[in-house]
């Protein structure tokens, strides 16, 4: 992983992007004093399935019944 400072990643924005879709990982600094504030990350789309619970993983089961009308993603997303 490589790190940039604000100004020489805006100069050189498309190129890392281009980097970072190849897989790199590219870290911000911020200020005079050059503190890491960000990454840049590739986008990595979560694969359906089998889903993490956090800090209840293996504490918790979640099963949802096959007459169950909404997406696991609505259902998620709904608060």
């Amino acid at each position: 992983m490589r790190a940039l400072p604000v100004a020489e990643l805006k100069a050189r924005f498309s190129k890392v992007l281009a980097d970072v879709r190849r897989g790199e990982r590219i870290g911000v600094l911020y200020g005079r004093s050059k503190t890491p504030v960000a990454m840049i990350v590739p986008w990595a789309s979560t694969p359906a399935g089998r889903r993490d619970l956090g800090s209840l993983d293996g504490e918790v089961t979640i099963e949802f019944a096959d007459d169950f009308e909404m997406t696991e993603e609505k259902f998620i997303g709904s608060a």
